[in-house]
């Protein structure tokens, strides 16, 4: 059976960052926006399946997760 994989986006409101939960070996991102967090998790996360799960040449799908939690004013 393959190994699923995801990578999570998390929003630290106190460092205004995208940071990063996956269980990709060695991935870690920050990114002040969703774009840049998805831009970089498409250049390294390929980078780090083949470096540390030693898997090349084939498509792996991998779970992308964005999480945020907003405080909204009800009046």
């Amino acid at each position: 059976m393959k190994q699923s994989y995801y990578v999570e986006a998390l929003w630290d409101p106190e460092a205004t960052v995208w940071y990063s939960e996956s269980n990709i070996p060695g991935l870690v991102i920050e990114a002040s926006s969703v774009a840049e967090f998805e831009r970089l998790m498409n250049e390294l996360a390929p980078e780090m399946l083949a470096e540390n799960e030693h898997i090349h040449n084939e498509r792996v799908p991998v779970e992308f997760r964005v999480k945020a939690t907003r405080e909204i004013e009800v009046v």
